[in-house]
């Protein structure tokens, strides 16, 4: 089920048998010259799509689709939340879906820049609980889907070399896979991008000229995002299966 596609009678009903919903979350930022502005956002939202095309009473919930990419912010297109802003809005979407009832709060993530805030964010919501001393009510658990089982040696043996970090072939696949029509081209100079430090937006844009980091674009393709779809949707499946079946009381 996709949250956003239902009622609300569908949800009180569905949280009669689960109580787990799976929140796709990226960022809205440059991808070097053919990756897609919202590749961190569409990657985990294609994938949970996909699971719960294959899995129908999988609960997704509406893509969190703007998340930290200050150091992006050199390029037009980006657009970026403060480390404050972000944890309020995470904070907020927690507790709104943990009001409803729901118990198992799955982020997929699609943006590594995104990692430490999400799990502050996290120990602040905990953190209320704790100095209330009650249980908060609800558990969260990020996962990032380059992350899920079997989908990071798959994406080594596709891309030996200049997988990168940033712009990397792997997520622009996935997204060539998902949006056939919107598959840019470039030359690449040099093929392989220089990697490095991560800081304030005019010292990226001043290292990474194109955006990309330590990435070669050029090798990916639909049918190798096909294959890493179809097993991120498994190791997805699997992961939430597990979470959603944690036996400690919260």
């Amino acid at each position: 089920m996709l949250l956003h596609l239902s009622t609300w009678m569908e949800i009180e009903d569905y949280l009669k048998r689960s109580k787990t919903v799976v929140i796709p979350i990226g960022s809205n930022e440059q991808h070097g010259p053919t990756g897609l502005l919202g590749t961190d956002w569409l990657c985990p939202e294609i994938i949970a799509h996909e699971a719960q095309k294959q899995h129908p009473d999988l609960m997704v919930a509406p893509t969190f689709n703007i998340g930290m990419a200050q150091h992006h912010l050199g390029f037009p297109g980006t657009i970026a939340l403060r480390p404050s802003t972000f944890m309020a809005a995470i904070g907020d979407w927690c507790r709104s879906l943990g009001l409803a009832g729901f118990e198992r709060l799955y982020f997929l993530n699609g943006h590594g820049g995104n990692v430490a805030t999400v799990e502050a964010a996290f120990s602040e919501i905990y953190a209320e609980a704790t100095f209330l001393e009650k249980r908060r009510g609800f558990a969260m658990k990020l996962k990032n889907w380059w992350e899920l089982k079997g989908v990071l040696p798959l994406a080594n043996r596709q891309f030996p070399t200049g997988h990168g970090s940033h712009a990397t072939p792997s997520e622009i696949a996935v997204t060539q896979w998902a949006y056939p029509d919107a598959i840019k081209t470039a030359n690449y100079a040099p093929q392989i991008a220089p990697t490095g430090p991560i800081r304030e937006a005019i010292d990226f844009r001043a290292r990474y000229p194109d955006g990309r980091m330590g990435s070669d674009p050029g090798q990916a393709t639909p049918e190798k995002g096909g294959e890493l779809v179809a097993a991120a949707v498994a190791g997805l499946m699997d992961d939430v299966a597990a979470f959603s079946s944690e036996t400690a009381p919260i």
